[in-house]
């Protein structure tokens, strides 16, 4: 049995890395890659490496941890804030945390010590967006007590846009995050190596000459991964789409009606769907659910076929435009969006197959 797996070409992920990479060179960013939406896969981050960029950030431990296992041994910046009950793991295991609660960078400095490391941190500042960060006027206190901590470098500021609250980066909060760096600069008398303004969202802003020269720092996940820029979700230019599909197998094909026969309520997952009568359709079953993928992230690759919707192991399409026979056996392909992907990766049912040069790799997860 091989269904349902997810095939990675990481020739069009180096390829992404480059194009990303070259755009944020001519303004003198610096770019991260962002595996977590990779689960912290090591051929990923490797292809991401050949692509340009100079180190790597995640949201987990354990996705570090399976960095490190295979054999990456550049700088990983733990993305998501660290828990205080896990200071140990993350000096050990990350070079640099990003960080909005003073407890925590107590924390991080004592297990420092203990470690007989230096731990660098990225403060973050709350530029609108409503996830983590300072507000802008707690910045310089929090950044006073942090520079007394041993075992502790204050590496840069750092800002999150787009991922919570939609907003934008702006000339304007991109000028707002650098004027706030330069006010710990003159207080402090330091020079900090990193102002980490933008993920995807930002590409837009850096092409069209908009962001500040002191911004020099970027964490780019989606724009390699996916080739999108994550304000519109367009595809961005120079990149690819097309580095991961979702493969599944077709369980069932029959004709059935287009609505429910029988008084409905709602389905298993606490929702009241909807239908339109379209007479009679056939349908397919795959074997793959909402245990396993987003499902309204998925794209099929044939435009005859419909995704219906999902119970928690099948997804249900309707095939009766398929432009392939689709039947029992045969296998229907997706584009996936972040979410899609997300899931996939995560899903341990979901098998990972690596092609490079247009040939698979050994390598399968």
């Amino acid at each position: 049995m091989v269904y349902p797996y997810l095939s990675i070409d990481l020739d069009v992920i180096e390829g992404n890395a480059r194009t990303v990479v070259a755009l944020c060179a001519e303004h003198d960013i610096e770019v991260s890659g962002v595996t977590k939406g990779v689960c912290g896969n090591a051929e990923v981050a490797k292809a991401m490496l050949r692509g340009g960029v100079v180190s790597l950030s995640d949201s987990r431990l354990e996705n570090v941890a399976r960095l490190r296992a295979g054999g990456i041994d550049v700088p990983i910046t733990m993305l998501r804030l660290p828990p205080l009950s896990g200071v140990e793991e993350v000096v050990a295991a990350a070079r640099a945390s990003l960080n909005s609660e003073l407890d925590v960078v107590v924390g991080l400095s004592k297990a420092a010590q203990r470690q007989g490391a230096v731990h660098d941190i990225v403060i973050m500042v709350e530029l609108g967006d409503l996830r983590e960060g300072l507000l802008p006027d707690d910045v310089v206190p929090f950044v006073g007590r942090a520079l007394e901590l041993p075992g502790i470098r204050v590496a840069g500021l750092g800002a999150n846009l787009s991922c919570f609250g939609g907003v934008m980066p702006t000339t304007e909060n991109m000028t707002r995050l650098v004027a706030l760096s330069e006010q710990v600069e003159r207080i402090f008398g330091l020079e900090l190596e990193l102002i980490s303004g933008i993920n995807s969202s930002g590409l837009e802003l850096i092409a069209a000459g908009g962001m500040p020269s002191r911004v020099n720092h970027a964490r780019i996940g989606e724009a390699i991964l996916l080739g999108r820029e994550t304000v519109r979700r367009r595809s961005w230019p120079g990149t690819r789409q097309d580095a991961f599909v979702l493969r599944t197998e077709v369980l069932e094909r029959k004709p059935k009606p287009s609505v429910p026969i029988g008084e409905t309520t709602e389905d298993a997952f606490g929702r009241q769907p909807s239908f339109t009568d379209r007479g009679e359709r056939v349908r397919a079953l795959l074997n793959i659910g909402r245990e396993d993928v987003d499902v309204g992230s998925l794209m099929p690759l044939d435009p005859g076929v419909t995704i219906l919707g999902a119970s928690s192991g099948y997804l249900i399409a309707d095939v009766t435009d398929a432009a392939s026979a689709a039947g029992i056996g045969d296998e229907l392909a997706f584009r996936v969006g972040y979410g899609a992907l997300l899931a996939a990766m995560t899903s341990e049912y979901v098998k990972k197959r690596f092609t490079k040069a247009g040939k698979p790799l050994e390598a399968e997860t």
